[in-house]
């Protein structure tokens, strides 16, 4: 599992809104009918016939790329800085790991407000204030996220490319993010890696915001919360296996710095490591969506929490580790909102997503923080590799926690376990 932004999100519901009959949803719903979570003929829409298959839809999904590359890549590289901050005394893991939280976390309080704002003042505005507040402090970089439903106006067959597309480049940008920012500490220290990878955001991000423009005036929602939603067993499933998932989603992130130099290994390793972790989630953000198609959105998302699992004690086995985990990580973000449109239609995609997002907000802050408590508690960074049982056990368990919900919603769905679902 990893960071499902709201990008993602944003991009999902555009995409299950105008491709969706492409693959029989869950209800298995007859071609050339409809039902109440379906347009009546969304491939007739003017604004789907005359999709133009790029043109500067290449642009504004380089512009979104560049976005996504800083937000999720700085998120997911606040382990080395944390590593290093821990070693130099300024405090905890625990500490320091909820500060590197609290950026991700907000895209889940706000996940719902945000989406407000995006159809009030547009795609460009959102993204303009938003990277100047990444750039600036990064509480509120959320906004920012928001915009990557512009490249899906621009494609349709290609939707899955450009999807894709988007998606590698947060992962990819955490695995280079996570290099240099080592190479930065070493040689400038923390304050100057952070006004350093600052710097690099606005000028890159500012000009990449500008660059989005929306081919079609954004959908004002009617409403933002289904309360009767929780009344369906299958959504507070769910809802509850997403609250359990993301709680050990930056444990890996966060600690496998600090891990690798437990194991004696140099703080150059821990960073490959985190690079690992991140190249692999960018790929498994494509690859789980693609196996979506062929094996069931609930399937793979059933395998993608169970793929999470305790770190390793040698390096071999850890290297393994940081590529499964990784990719796991990217394939949770990439398949939940494929989950919510083959269960729930592929009309509630943004209100059923908006709902499930908001109730990650503990996991993201907490999840982080509750490794380093169990940390703390049973020796310290200094405690050796025993030290971090505790926290590997938390993160493993909660992931098998999840899984298994998910594995009764599945069964609830179709108790035949060799079925496409």
């Amino acid at each position: 599992m990893a960071t499902t932004t709201l990008s993602e999100t944003a991009m999902r519901s555009t995409l299950h809104n105008a491709s969706s009959r492409a693959a029989l949803p869950l209800h298995d719903m007859p071609r050339g009918r409809t039902t109440q979570n379906e347009p009546a003929n969304s491939d007739t829409n003017p604004s789907h016939t005359t999709v133009p298959e790029g043109g500067y839809g290449w642009v504004a999904l380089f512009a979104c790329s560049v976005i996504t590359w800083w937000f999720t890549g700085t998120t997911y590289s606040w382990g080395v800085i944390q590593s290093a901050l821990v070693e130099q005394g300024l405090s905890q893991a625990s500490t320091l790991s909820f500060v590197g939280s609290l950026t991700v976390s907000f895209v889940a309080i706000l996940a719902i407000a945000n989406a407000g704002i995006v159809t009030t003042i547009g795609a460009r505005n959102s993204g303009l204030i938003g990277v100047s507040l990444l750039g600036l402090g990064g509480l509120l970089g959320s906004f920012a996220t928001h915009n990557l439903v512009v490249p899906a106006q621009y494609f349709q067959r290609k939707r899955g490319l450009a999807n894709g597309l988007v998606y590698a480049s947060g992962g990819l940008g955490g695995a280079a993010i996570s290099l240099i920012m080592e190479k930065l500490v070493r040689s400038l220290g923390p304050p100057w890696t952070f006004r350093v990878i600052s710097i690099l955001t606005l000028a890159t991000g500012l000009p990449a915001s500008w660059l989005i423009q929306e081919r079609l005036p954004p959908t004002r929602r009617k409403k933002y919360v289904d309360w009767s939603l929780f009344t369906s067993l299958r959504f507070d499933l769910l809802f509850a296996a997403g609250v359990i998932a993301t709680f050990p989603l930056f444990v890996p992130p966060f600690f496998l710095p600090m891990y690798c130099q437990s194991l004696g290994l140099a703080p150059s390793i821990g960073a490959a490591m985190v690079a690992t972790f991140n190249a692999s989630s960018a790929i498994g953000r494509i690859g789980f969506g693609l196996l979506c198609d062929h094996l069931g959105a609930l399937n793979v998302l059933f395998t993608a929490l169970l793929l999470s699992g305790p770190f390793s004690d040698s390096l071999a086995l850890l290297v393994v580790f940081a590529i499964w985990n990784g990719a796991a990580n990217g394939g949770f973000f990439a398949v939940m909102p494929t989950v919510v449109g083959s269960v729930f239609g592929s009309q509630k995609v943004p209100l059923v997503m908006g709902m499930v997002v908001m109730g990650w907000a503990g996991g993201y802050l907490m999840g982080g923080p509750i490794a380093g408590y169990l940390l703390a508690a049973n020796g310290g960074e200094g405690g050796g590799v025993e030290a971090y049982r505790p926290a590997m056990y938390y993160a493993g368990s909660l992931s098998i926690g999840a899984a298994v919900l998910v594995a009764f919603m599945r069964l609830s769905i179709d108790g035949r376990l060799l079925r496409k679902v």
